[in-house]
């Protein structure tokens, strides 16, 4: 476990560092949840203790007060350079997407206005092949179009870990770092690094929270797991989908590639 663990930080680590150096004008998404916090430590390590680059959190201003708690607390205590993004109403999203859908897409147009306004070139995302199906597709260094959009069927090549960065500027490129990582990886490694989260991933009345987002649309899952050391011996075991608790996936079946292809994390 120790040497996997560490083989995935050191491939994390040497990506952070060739989006710095490679991509000017970048910025890191923190969703307040597991990954994305696993996330920022990295960079810690990444940049021997102070991060380079902005941090951006896109608000739909429907999270649990627990997470915006959080979020406050610790822009303070690790010295972020907090960008918070708002998103737009309901009212100017897609109406041809299912509710959940609907709703999860104003994160998508409340990144694309921060990627405008701010003119990133390149945003880095804590997105895990395991997690769902079509981001199993995607690549450690993605482009977009000006439009934010993603091609599916058009992605690069990437060879021993290398990519090509010669992009039109009007071109931006979403980074993961932890496309190699599983759910049961970012346990380990937060318990490794004694890495905080929200507590609302720990049992209360036999119910937690195993994947985090707006209120409305994201529901705990049946589990007695109240430690970190607990979750992991459940997750070596469970056959439920980390994403089981998200309302969104559970409507069309399509509906999640339609969202990540227009831009969606």
């Amino acid at each position: 476990m120790q040497s996997n663990l560490n083989k995935l930080e050191n491939e994390s680590i040497f990506i952070f560092r060739q989006a710095y150096r490679s991509i000017s004008n970048i910025a890191l998404l923190w969703s307040l949840g597991k990954d994305s916090n696993v996330m920022v430590w990295l960079a810690f390590k990444a940049f021997l203790g102070k991060i380079p680059f902005p941090v951006v959190h896109v608000d739909t201003e429907k999270k649990f007060k627990e997470m915006y708690e959080f979020r406050e607390k610790f822009t303070k205590k690790w010295g972020l350079n907090l960008i918070k993004g708002k998103c737009p109403p309901i009212g100017q999203i897609d109406p041809s997407l299912p509710p959940a859908a609907r709703s999860a897409a104003r994160k998508t147009d409340g990144l694309k206005k921060i990627i405008n306004e701010k003119k990133f070139r390149g945003i880095i995302a804590g997105i895990r092949r395991d997690e769902q199906g079509t981001r199993a597709k995607e690549r450690v260094f993605s482009p977009r179009d000006d439009f934010g959009k993603w091609n599916i069927k058009n992605q690069p090549p990437e060879f021993w870990n290398y990519s090509n960065f010669n992009y039109p500027e009007t071109v931006h490129v979403r980074i993961h770092p932890l496309l190699n990582w599983t759910e049961l990886d970012i346990w380990q490694y937060i318990k490794q690094e004694k890495i905080p989260v929200v507590d609302l991933y720990f049992s209360k009345k036999g119910k937690r929270y195993r994947s985090l987002g707006d209120q409305d649309i994201t529901f705990p899952i049946n589990s007695n797991a109240k430690t970190v050391n607990e979750i992991i011996e459940e997750l070596k075991v469970s056959k439920v989908s980390e994403r089981s608790g998200r309302a969104m996936d559970h409507e069309e079946e399509n509906v999640f590639e339609r969202l990540r292809s227009k831009g969606y994390m």
